[in-house]
């Protein structure tokens, strides 16, 4: 199982509580995460894109960094580990993504891919005239697979003649081409979601689910192996986990109910109204678990909370959940968080004793 981190590009990473650690995104910050992770053997970095946040009295995802110039950045002061950058196919035109994909792959050869999202929050692009209106709700992965078709005959062969509902390209070229290739994630959890990702995807990107419960991925990650049958493709689950850790049980369960006791509610509930707002798509998982009350103040993600022991145990069952190609962590604080896992819990797990974890320098 590969073990990625979902990297802050918002300020207070994924913790919507005035009890949580506060602090704004930066380089410096994403840096030093980065070179961390892949110091202690970690296999990716995946940053999002998020164009207005949930405000608050935390200003939650208020102050946010843009993910490709982030990961070209990163991509300089790294060596091995792979990066991922999240296009909003409603902003970035796909030959002009397709680019600046090509171009970052050049800085990091071979350790590039790109997140592919639609967009569900209407609020993001109505605020620049991006909105194509609610039909987009319904409609949204057929203009992702437009989209998709032409990044691949872009990176492939080096132009597209495509011709689609949404875009329309003439003799479009583009060299050079990526020398092994980029590897494309998405989140669709709704039949069109999955749909779109046995077609065009190499991984599959979802919320973990529930607190303590590594099993409970099995049915999720069941549905993106069914799908992915259908084609005859291979596509891989990497499941979004919060990882709260701490010497003991009881210290770590502390630290969740302290956050818990500083939930921002105005935030949450601007998260949960604009979740509930996609009525027509037929509903997509990962984007009604935001909406949900009960621990809303991590957008609902999978969460794992315990002593060092604790986690790495529920890490290893995690692991053996068919189709799971790995995780994406998240931390309550960042850089305690990288180090704690390099340092503590990644050596007592059995599916990552191929890393030697180093000691810190």
């Amino acid at each position: 199982m590969d073990v990625g981190v979902f990297i802050p590009i918002g300020n207070n990473g994924w913790l919507i509580s005035t009890n949580a650690p506060q602090y704004k995104p930066s380089f410096a910050l994403n840096k030093q995460i980065s070179q961390r992770a892949e110091h202690y053997g970690l296999d990716f970095l995946l940053s999002m894109i998020k164009l207005r946040g949930f405000g608050g009295a935390t200003e939650f995802w208020d102050y946010n960094l843009e993910s490709f110039t982030l990961m070209a950045g990163l991509a300089a002061v790294t060596n091995r580990i792979k990066l991922f950058a999240t296009a909003a196919s409603l902003t970035l035109p796909p030959a002009i993504m397709a680019r600046m994909a090509v171009t970052i792959d050049s800085i990091a050869p071979g350790r590039f891919g790109v997140n592919l999202i639609t967009g569900w929050q209407r609020p993001e692009y109505s605020q620049m005239g991006l909105w194509p209106g609610d039909e987009h709700f319904a409609r949204r992965y057929d203009h992702l697979s437009e989209y998709a078709t032409i990044l691949r005959e872009l990176w492939s062969t080096g132009r597209s003649d495509f011709r689609g509902e949404y875009f329309q390209m003439e003799d479009c070229r583009l060299l050079p081409m990526p020398g092994q290739g980029i590897e494309i994630v998405c989140a669709g959890q709704s039949q069109a979601g999955l749909d779109f990702m046995a077609r065009h995807a190499d991984y599959n990107f979802c919320l973990g689910q529930g607190i303590n419960t590594p099993q409970a991925l099995a049915p999720v990650t069941a549905r993106v192996q069914a799908a992915a049958a259908q084609t005859g493709r291979k596509v891989g689950s990497l499941a979004l986990i919060m990882i709260i850790a701490d010497e003991t049980d009881e210290a770590a369960m502390a630290k969740w109910q302290h956050y818990q006791a500083g939930a921002d509610r105005e935030a949450i509930a601007w998260m949960a109204g604009q979740a509930a707002a996609d009525t027509r798509s037929g509903g997509d998982t990962n984007v009604r678990q935001y909406a949900l009350p009960e621990g809303a103040i991590n957008l609902n993600m999978g969460t794992l909370i315990g002593s060092y022991a604790s986690v790495a145990r529920m890490m290893d069952e995690m692991s053996e959940v068919p189709g799971l190609a790995g995780v994406l962590l998240t931390f309550d604080d960042f850089l305690e968080g990288i180090e704690a896992f390099g340092q503590h819990i990644q050596p007592l797990m059995r599916s990552r004793q191929h890393i030697r974890a180093m000691a810190p320098a």
